[in-house]
């Protein structure tokens, strides 16, 4: 950095700490991208998003850098920093619309009644007639616990590891790999795992109860 760079990607904190030390100098950027923005400000890192436009920004300027922000979702909030950050003139690409059919359409959705005492069984059952013994399945869990219980679960027949915010990231990465190569087959995870993986050939995605 110290050498100039064309290109930084970081964390809104870890940005925001290069700026106080004065490690990076943002006056002359020229574009801005805020990526999951709607996560981002959601999660509380619109203090820290704000102190870091502030330096390269200024009040209706000509020269403020090109502002791109990218949003699974679009609440009202993102429009105020839209209006906040970019010209008048922005302008808004909308890649789902009005059509309310938004999954793929070459997926299959079953919704299964059970008591939550019989939820492993089911699920158990579940991965074994949709995905077998060769096929890929993430199971997405609300809590921590219920990811680790389930992962050591015996209704799950197939290798299966839990995947979450306490696990260091180091293992996390060793995990993911070994779930990439196939040397486990079902990996159980909470919401740290639902953005921004790519993992190819997965045959089943199971909730094992309906997101909040």
């Amino acid at each position: 950095m110290r050498s100039g760079i064309d290109i930084l990607v970081g964390t809104p904190g870890r940005i925001k700490d290069h700026l106080q030390n004065g490690k990076l100098d943002l006056t002359k950027v020229k574009h801005v991208v805020l990526d999951e923005v709607d996560q981002m400000l959601d999660m509380g890192f619109a203090e820290q998003v704000e102190d870091i436009l502030r330096v390269a920004y200024k009040k209706d300027s000509e020269d403020n850098p090109q502002t791109l922000l990218f949003s699974a979702t679009c609440p009202h909030w993102v429009y105020d920093v839209a209006k906040k950050y970019m010209k008048s003139k922005y302008e808004q690409i909308d890649l789902i619309g009005k059509r309310t059919q938004k999954a793929a359409t070459t997926v299959e959705h079953l919704a299964i009644e059970c008591h939550w005492s019989q939820r492993a069984a089911v699920i158990g059952d579940v991965i074994q007639v949709y995905s077998g013994s060769y096929g890929r399945t993430i199971v997405f869990c609300e809590t921590k616990k219920e990811a680790n219980e389930l992962a050591l679960n015996a209704s799950i027949k197939q290798d299966c590891q839990s995947l979450h915010g306490d696990i260091p990231q180091k293992q996390r990465e060793i995990t993911l790999k070994g779930f990439r190569n196939g040397t486990f087959k079902v990996l159980v995870a909470t919401n740290v795992a639902a953005r921004g993986l790519d993992i190819p050939e997965v045959d089943l995605v199971v909730q094992s109860s309906p997101p909040k």
